[in-house]
């Protein structure tokens, strides 16, 4: 596989250059943190005149750095290799791993010629204490797995050029880089399946603790299955007992919730209320960081095309940076005579700084009545903000009398100016 570029990444990076920050790449593990900082920015420095010897190199999670666990020795390797005329830029991989780590680097960072980047695939990596401790100088870039439009950049790179077998496949085993490096189906799915045993189980059950893999892995199957589906820990955990798993308890499954989203294996989506301009507690949506890692927990069944697409559009919205929630608007309706309050739910609502999106994800729309259906919750929204519906099928954008655009889905994947 060629090198894909990743430009998102890579210039968010290029910008916080020299902006007297610790530059904090998150994600989950294998998503490509290392291969942006140590491949595509190291490439951008060497092209743009920094010297090898200015660039000081630790993965903590390889075998020759492991001396630099003890507590001092990292910032003492790095500190030795500075070179007191030039601007140093300093990456360390998986830092969360070194004791005292949040020191290191605030120590680092003080230095007039230092400029640090480093990754972590933990988000307590930035929680409030380490916050606290970076003094604000904390800048995180969030790395997510290929999007559909890396994805098919990758492909084409490497000779494709049928755009609905990419997606076909996409759909399959997702996003992450080093898939696409496998050429059989079944190679793609025993590294995925890979992932989980080997390195985010390991990693959640050395970092809290957890000696339960069953109940683990039924946790992170049930959140699988409930993709796109209103779900809380009480609901789940009645789902278990139906299911006669009658040992994990409430608050057992918020604890692996917890530790799957600090993972960044699942994010969740709460929902909003429009009118009333407030969050509802619960309960929420969970989606996978790649869908291909949802799917090999279910063996590939419940392949439903609109809840994988589904979880599509919200790892490609987070990926674009906006913060998405689930839209609830509250109408009062009369039905068969009687006076009713109806909750109706937008797939997506997507706020960054002043611009706001609603988004309806539909996997087809056959005739006018499922054309009402998936628009009647945009249509009882009355602020001006674009309404998309995204729509399965290959049709030219168009909007309707009432503002509302439709566009293909691939379109929408393909083309992120399309939102405008």
């Amino acid at each position: 596989m060629k090198k894909v570029e990743r430009k998102y990444y890579l210039d968010s990076v290029v910008e916080s250059m020299g902006n007297s920050m610790i530059k904090v790449i998150t994600g989950i593990r294998r998503c490509g943190k290392s291969y942006l900082l140590n491949t595509l920015f190291y490439d951008y420095l060497l092209d743009n005149g920094v010297e090898k010897n200015q660039i000081i190199k630790v993965n903590l999670e390889e075998e020759q750095f492991q001396e630099l666990l003890k507590p001092g020795a990292l910032s003492g390797y790095v500190r030795e290799r500075l070179k007191s005329d030039k601007l140093n830029y300093v990456f360390i991989d998986e830092v969360q791993k070194a004791p005292d780590f949040e020191a290191v680097l605030s120590g680092l960072n003080n230095l007039p010629n230092v400029d640090v980047y480093v990754t972590g695939s933990n988000s307590k990596f930035l929680s409030s204490d380490i916050i606290t401790e970076f003094r604000g100088r904390g800048d995180e870039i969030r790395v997510h797995p290929f999007c559909f439009r890396e994805f098919c950049q990758a492909k084409r790179d490497g000779g494709e050029t049928d755009t609905a077998k990419m997606w076909r496949e996409y759909m399959n085993f997702g996003g992450m880089p080093l898939c696409l490096s496998f050429t059989t189906e079944e190679k793609k799915a025993a590294y995925l399946k890979g992932l989980f045993d080997e390195v985010y189980f390991v990693d959640i059950k050395e970092r809290y603790g957890i000696e339960n893999d069953t109940e683990l892995g039924d946790v992170v199957n049930a959140l699988a299955s409930s993709v796109g589906s209103l779900t809380n820990p009480h609901r789940l955990a009645q789902y278990f007992v139906g299911a006669g798993v009658k040992n994990i308890t409430e608050a057992e499954i918020k604890k692996y919730i917890d530790c799957l989203m600090d993972a960044f294996l699942i994010q969740k989506a709460e929902r909003y209320d429009i009118r009333g301009k407030k969050y509802l507690s619960t309960p929420s949506k969970y989606y996978y960081a790649d869908v291909g890692l949802r799917n090999v927990r279910l063996n590939f069944r419940q392949q439903e095309v609109g809840h994988l697409m589904e979880n599509i559009i919200y790892n490609e919205l987070i990926m674009r940076g906006y913060n998405v929630d689930v839209g609830v608007v509250e109408a009062n309706i009369v039905e068969d005579g009687r006076n009713l309050r109806r909750q109706y739910e937008i797939d997506f609502v997507c706020n960054q700084i002043d611009k706001r999106y609603y988004i309806q994800s539909a996997f087809a729309l056959a005739d006018e009545a499922k054309v009402t259906q998936e628009t009647q919750s945009l249509s009882r929204v009355a602020d001006a903000f674009q309404k998309i519906v995204v729509v399965r099928d290959d049709i030219r954008p168009y909007r309707d009398e009432r503002g509302i655009m439709f566009v293909g889905l691939i379109d929408f994947l393909l083309k992120p100016e399309i939102m405008g």
